[in-house]
Order: structure tokens, then C-alpha cells, then sequence
């Protein structure tokens, strides 16, 4: 059983996390490797260990069997696409502020050992699809476990924007944008723009309007087979600004449209200790209790 423990230094100081989450699992007789999940920005001073050897994500995927993430919830959503390429299962630990998606808190690590026995099931999770166009050229490409925001880039402006299913028109909108997001996602962006919780483990599609500037907007559940096309109309000098993850923005001219659909890929995200989803709900977002 091999491990990959990949550590955000930001959150995990001196990598002090992943190490004491090493002794576990070598100890339970599992073969680990450490990484960081990304390359840090120059010029920042990180508390790195001395004499720990460091590998790559991108080497050590390819023959891994399980990657178990330390940080917050953006930690996990980088390291997903990447893991779900490589059909490597995922883990988080919450080093972070809510760590929605862990599956386990920073004082829990002893329950790491079951993992190099193999004593782990498996939650698959709906990804999207994210394809932008321009005329018929694709131009951008990406997947998306919570996901695709399309959202303006000033705050004196609006975004003028249409949203289609099977080239049905769902809504012809202005505001500050359009989520669409999986049931996974609807417990981030969306549910704070007024979406509607969704078990994480249901296939469907959410459209979420962002602050419309119609008194009929509202958000919308989809059938997980419909494709959703997001247009921008042509001639608009108005730019839009897409983010796949809370990843790097692609900007979007008129005339330009997203094509959101679900796909043939799924997060496998290990589970543990089992918590019910509502049990969470109550933990980290206060719970539906007035």
C-alpha cells in the first residue's frame, strides 16, 4: 500500500501534520511518500523540514494507491482533478477554517492506520465537464468537482449572460453571474448565493444566479444527463470571467459559451469514520436548527 501525505505549508507549518500522519501509517505497515501540492510562490519563507526528501505529485500518482491531502478545502479540490486522473482515491485532513470535504480533523490522526490495512470505502462524487468556445474552436478545457463560476469582473458593472438545457432556455439573466455547480458544490458557493443543499453523493446539475437582477430568478435543479450551455451575448464589449474550482479565471468575450456537462470521471473520496452528511451539515455550517 502506498501513500502519497501531500501537505499545503501554508496551513500545515513545518509539514508537522503529515509527519505525525507518517509514523501512523508506516507504523501500520504502509509505504509513504510526501509532496506538496503545489509549487510555492518565490519569495515566500516556508517552514519546511530539514532532511525530509520531497517528491511531486506528477511522479508519484501514476504508482500510488491513495492520497491523503492536509489543508482546507481548497487543498482538497487541487489535488482532486489530478487524483481523478490517476483513478487515485482521496482523503482529507482539515487544516483549515470549515474543511467541508475532510474526512478527518487535525487532532484525529491516529485513525489513519486502518488505511494501510486497506479498511476504507470508497464515496464516488459527480464531476462537470468545462468546455469554452469560441465560435467553434474550443479554447479552455477543465473538470470540476464543485463548480464553474462565470462572474463579472467589476464592481460597477453587471454580467449579461444566457443560460441554456439542451439549447432550451432556462434563464436570460443580468447580475453578477451564474453558478453551476455539483451536489458536491452546493454546500460551498452556491448555497451562499441562496442554492439548495443536495446530498453530494445525487447526480444532478444546480444553476445558481448570483445576485439577478430579476425578481423571478432562482436557483434550479437539473437531470445529471442535460447539457448546460452558459452564452454570452455577441457584440457585448462586457467582459465575464470563468472559474472552474476557485481556479485561475479565463476571461470571456461576447459571443463566447460554456458547455457544463457531466462527466465520465468521478472524485473517489475515502471514507473513514463514516460521519452522516447531515452530522456534518450541523458540524461546520451551524445545522438547519434555528
Amino acid at each position: 500500500m502506498k501513500i502519497i501525505l501531500s501537505s499545503n505549508p501554508y496551513r500545515d507549518r513545518g509539514l508537522r501534520a503529515a509527519l505525525e500522519a507518517q509514523r501512523v501509517l508506516e507504523k501500520a505497515g504502509a509505504k509513504t511518500v510526501l509532496c506538496l501540492p503545489f509549487t510555492p510562490k518565490k519569495g515566500d519563507r516556508l517552514e519546511l523540514p530539514g532532511q525530509v526528501p520531497l517528491s511531486s505529485l506528477s511522479r508519484e500518482l501514476p504508482e500510488a494507491d491513495l492520497l491523503v491531502c492536509f489543508g482546507g478545502d481548497g487543498t482538497i479540490l487541487h489535488a482532486a482533478r489530478d487524483a481523478t486522473l490517476h483513478n487515485v482515491p482521496l482523503m482529507g485532513v482539515n487544516m483549515g477554517s470549515v474543511g467541508f470535504m475532510a474526512e478527518l480533523e487535525r487532532g484525529e490522526l491516529a485513525q489513519l492506520a486502518p488505511l494501510a490495512r486497506g479498511e476504507y470505502t470508497i464515496e464516488e462524487r459527480m464531476m462537470l465537464d468545462v468546455r469554452v468556445f469560441r465560435g467553434d474552436r474550443m479554447v479552455s478545457q477543465d473538470l470540476a468537482l464543485n463548480d464553474a463560476v462565470l462572474s463579472k469582473g467589476s464592481m460597477a458593472r453587471v454580467a449579461e449572460l444566457e443560460v441554456l438545457a439542451d439549447q432550451t432556455q432556462v434563464t436570460a439573466m443580468t447580475g453578477d453571474g451564474v453558478i453551476i455547480a455539483t451536489p458536491t458544490g452546493s454546500t460551498a458557493y452556491s448555497m451562499s448565493a441562496g442554492g439548495p443543499i443536495v446530498e453530494p453523493t445525487s447526480q444532478c446539475i444546480i444553476v445558481t444566479p448570483v445576485c439577478a437582477h430579476r425578481l423571478a430568478a432562482r436557483a434550479m435543479v437539473l437531470a445529471p444527463q442535460r447539457l448546460v450551455t452558459v452564452r454570452l451575448p455577441k457584440g457585448n464589449r462586457k467582459h465575464l470571467y470563468l472559474s472552474v474550482d476557485g481556479g485561475k479565471a479565463v476571461r470571456l468575450t461576447g459571443g463566447d459559451r460554456v458547455e457544463i456537462s457531466r462527466s465520465t470521471y468521478t472524485t473517489k473520496l475515502v471514507q473513514l469514520v463514516h460521519r452522516n452528511f447531515y452530522q456534518v451539515i450541523n458540524q461546520k455550517l451551524g445545522g438547519f436548527a434555528p
